[in-house]
């Protein structure tokens, strides 16, 4: 917040800003005594002081230089007296410090630190808090300083934390990440123009893929709104369907009410809110207001399902002899009910790709993943099914589940039901309450499944020598993709939390990884290259936190080289903050993906070589652990070491693109 002007007072800290001559006659520079900057001046033998900040504009008069015995302002060419501040025929001019000379250097005589005025943004800020907004992802920068103070002065009581990222999109699919994990909101932080527009990618991914994120850019000052400003871009616009909640904090506004109204949209609609923050808007003192909070703004969830729907639902599950059960994403909370009556019935649980993970590969019933990241296995029980009773999940192209099967859809957004095709039995309804309703239906024994495993064992017997096989398959241009991932089910803690980025190494975690625990995130419907190492940001976040669900639990990272190049640079956040973070790179030197693509479609492979850094020795640069991987005799041992550090590290583990 920009300070007011500091009355004339004798109450004055004398704080040293310069060395005996270390400032030249005619020269002018900019000095920091503590959180206080000026521009020193000399003129003969004599010293100013002056506000850095020209009162104009806000351009750093240290900068400048004095011309003709005046300082001129290095942004608009205004000119100052070097000592006294006054502007030669003007009325206005700089406030000046008194200033000392003594033996050992220049003194300043700054005022006493007075009380830090209460702001809007302080009050917004407040709100978060008390919605349980924990983390803020962002850059600081010049038009969002009244908000970032305020996210200062909160992270300084300990009521949440700040992670500077950097680079705006890592943050918004930190936030995004984390969202999806916890289903919590967190922030993503930005100034105006380039660093709001740089957030899209991140808010598009949590918009899509429905995790709830606030938004919360800086923007040029009101007066000058519309009139083509340095970076002004009509924000509102650009954010356009990505915000599914969006408004201003202007003069007039009540910041506890929009502080409010984007949480609860962002919570309750799943989604992005976004709150634009005019740059003086920031600094308008609170006067009185207070923090809100959810308080009688929130009902409890647990929708039950209407009747008639369940009554039907019920009826085609006691009468089928191979159900399946389909989980998604959207019933990542409730899983215990669903495996709860998966046991009842004896039959398989498939997951989409989102949902790797929510039931473990070593769990009887357990089938791994459907689709084109998928096994064989799930492939096998839903065309072998009489019956699909889909959970949570939104019937995505890459899933595949099928039209031709009579199927039950359950879900807690009524728009989700029928999306995609028909289906037979849509029941509006949160997943837990539905499915431990259908449980207690079923108890008495009457259900028609047949126990499905033994036929499930059979099947992954099948699917892990098939697996063995392509272990053993080498060209001597890297490690196969079976081989990699095999190690990682292995060696990552059966906890772990792992982000994975978009190509061939996804493809190939869906398949390969065998999962007795871990929880996978990902970039599901929007799935952007680039995704997994800062979403492990993200993640990281939720792990420092209370939650018993997450607090501990190892962060894993894996991406291509294609999609850690993006955002290669927040390798460094996970240095700078302490993070235990290991990310795994799938060096192959190509965007393998495409050039497969690219085969299958009969085009030319084109464009889609890469030239890249050494990653390991890149990550030993920034600080961290770098190990790099050339052939499978090493890769136990470098993931071990990797897993083990505590702090960030990088396995680069060279891969035959061809091997996926």
């Amino acid at each position: 917040m920009p300070d007011a002007p500091r009355p004339d007072t004798e109450a004055r800290r004398w704080l040293k800003a310069l060395d005996p001559d270390e400032l030249a006659d005619g020269r002018v520079k900019p000095v920091t005594c503590e959180h206080f900057t000026v521009c020193m001046t000399r003129v003969g033998d004599d010293y100013g002081a002056l506000d850095n900040r020209c009162p104009h504009q806000g351009g750093p008069l240290g900068e400048g230089s004095i011309e003709n015995g005046l300082l001129r302002c290095p942004w608009h060419g205004w000119d100052y007296d070097p000592l006294s501040g006054k502007a030669p025929g003007y009325d206005d001019g700089v406030e000046t410090f008194p200033v000392e000379v003594r033996e050992d250097g220049v003194y300043v005589g700054f005022p006493e630190d007075r009380e830090r005025i209460r702001t809007v943004c302080d009050v917004f800020v407040e709100t978060l808090v008390a919605w349980d907004v924990r983390w803020v992802f962002g850059m600081v920068g010049h038009s969002n300083l009244g908000l970032a103070d305020a996210f200062r002065r909160q992270g300084a009581e300990g009521a949440l934390t700040y992670i500077g990222i950097r680079h705006e999109g890592g943050g918004s699919f930190a936030a995004s990440a984390y969202g999806k994990l916890t289903g919590r909101a967190a922030a993503c932080f930005s100034i105006a123009g380039p660093g709001a527009t740089n957030m899209l990618t991140g808010l598009w991914d949590a918009n899509v893929d429905r995790a709830p994120v606030l938004a919360l850019t800086g923007q040029v000052d009101v007066q000058v709104l519309g009139r083509g400003a340095f970076q002004e871009v009509d924000l509102k616009a650009a954010y356009g369907q990505v915000a599914q909640w969006a408004q201003s904090l202007l003069h007039s506004s009540d910041p506890a009410e929009l502080a409010t109204l984007a949480c609860k949209h962002a919570i309750l609609d799943r989604g992005v809110s976004h709150v634009i923050f005019p740059d003086e808007v920031q600094a308008l003192p609170a006067d009185g207001r207070e923090a809100g909070g959810p308080e009688g703004r929130v009902a409890a969830p647990g929708i039950a399902p209407p009747t008639d729907a369940f009554d039907e639902a019920l009826r085609r599950l006691r009468e089928a002899e191979r159900p399946v059960l389909v989980v998604g994403h959207g019933a990542r909370y409730e899983m215990d009910a669903i495996i709860g009556l998966a046991e009842r019935l004896g039959c398989p649980v498939l997951t989409t790709f989102k949902a790797k993970g929510q039931i473990a590969d070593t769990h009887p019933l357990g089938c791994g993943v459907l689709g084109r990241s998928g096994t064989p296995i799930a492939s096998w029980f839903m065309n072998e099914s009489d019956l699909l009773v889909v959970f949570g999940a939104s019937f995505s192209n890459h899933t595949g589940i099928t039209p031709k099967k009579p199927t039950i859809q359950i879900d807690f957004e009524r728009t989700a039901l029928g999306r995609t095709f028909p289906v037979d039995v849509p029941v509006w309804g949160e997943v837990g309450v539905t499915a431990r309703r259908l449980d207690e239906a079923l108890a008495g024994g009457d259900a028609a499944s047949l126990d499905h495993r033994d036929e499930i064992a059979e099947r992954w017997t099948i699917w892990r020598s098939e697996k063995e096989r392509r272990r053993a398959e080498t060209r001597g241009r890297g490690v196969n993709a079976a081989t990699v991932f095999d190690a990682l089910s292995r060696l990552a803690p059966d906890d772990a939390i792992v982000c994975v980025d978009v190509g061939n190494n996804a493809y190939s975690l869906g398949r390969y990884w065998e999962t007795s625990g871990h929880t996978f995130l990902m970039s599901g419907y929007l799935g952007s290259i680039g995704f997994a190492m800062p979403a492990a940001l993200g993640a990281w976040a939720a792990t420092q936190e209370d939650d018993l669900r997450f607090r501990g639990r190892k962060v894993v990272s894996v991406s291509g080289d294609g999609g850690f190049a993006q955002y290669m640079a927040e390798f460094t956040t996970a240095v700078k903050y302490g993070m235990s973070i290991t990310h795994v790179v799938l060096n192959d030197t190509e965007l393998a993906k495409i050039s497969k693509e690219q085969r299958a479609g009969f085009w030319e492979v084109w464009q889609t070589s890469l030239v890249n850094p050494g990653f390991a020795g890149f990550a030993e640069s920034c600080g961290g652990l770098g190990i790099e991987v050339r052939d499978a005799d090493g890769l136990d041992e470098a993931l071990g070491r990797a897993l083990a550090h505590d702090g960030a590290s990088l396995v680069e583990i060279h891969t035959d693109p061809l091997l996926i």
